[in-house]
Formats: C-alpha cells, sequence, structure tokens
C-alpha cells in the first residue's frame, strides 16, 4: 500500500481523523477542540494498524491534521507523544502551540476522564 491509496476523513462528531484503505480503517488519530483561551484541535492518540506500520499513515495523518486546522485557523496542541515528536520534525508544517494553549489542553483532559 502506498501512502497515496490512503483516504482520510475527518470524523469531527466522534473526534477522529481516520485514514483509509481499501474500504477499512488502517489508522487514526483521535482529538478533541478545546475552545478556551482559544479554539484549537488537540491529538490525543494515533493508531495504525499492525499491518499498516511503517508505511507512512501516522505521517499522513498528522500533516493532515495540520492542514485541517490550517484551514480552519485554528492551533494544533498535542498531547499525542507521537504528533509531538512528528511536529518537532516538521517546524515548517506544524506552528508550535503556546504554552497556556498546552497547558489548557492537558488540563481539559484531566477534567474529562475516560473521554480517551
Amino acid at each position: 500500500m502506498a501512502v497515496s491509496d490512503i483516504e482520510i476523513r475527518d470524523d469531527r462528531a466522534a473526534g477522529r481523523l481516520e485514514a483509509v484503505a481499501g474500504g477499512e480503517v488502517v489508522g487514526r488519530v483521535e482529538y478533541f477542540v478545546l475552545d478556551a483561551p482559544e479554539r484549537a484541535l488537540v491529538p490525543v492518540h494515533t493508531v495504525v494498524e499492525p499491518a499498516h506500520e511503517g508505511q507512512g499513515v501516522a505521517g499522513s495523518l498528522t500533516r493532515e491534521l495540520y492542514a485541517v486546522a490550517g484551514r480552519e485557523g485554528v492551533a494544533v496542541a498535542p498531547l499525542c507523544p507521537y504528533v509531538v515528536t512528528w511536529a518537532e520534525r516538521h517546524p515548517d508544517e506544524a506552528p508550535a502551540a503556546d504554552s497556556a494553549l498546552s497547558r489548557a489542553a492537558r488540563e481539559w483532559l484531566v477534567a474529562h476522564p475516560g473521554r480517551f
């Protein structure tokens, strides 16, 4: 499977950006939308099905997450370790969130146990 064979869908209601190949979901980024102190997308988990690991699925999902945020004019405040690392490696595509926004994202997650 080539990365170009992946379709990425944003299921905002479920809080998932999904990578679909051959009609099946092969990976996803789970996220929530933070409203304050400013609107932001907050990725919490990145999951790729074992048969599709190492094929660029997670990177494609993360790149699209930042593209969605850019189109919507909102920040990304990553809590997912994969997305944090990807963003550090791609600063031209992944603007850093300010510390207040990252702190608010962590506080939201703590206040909503069981959501992820």
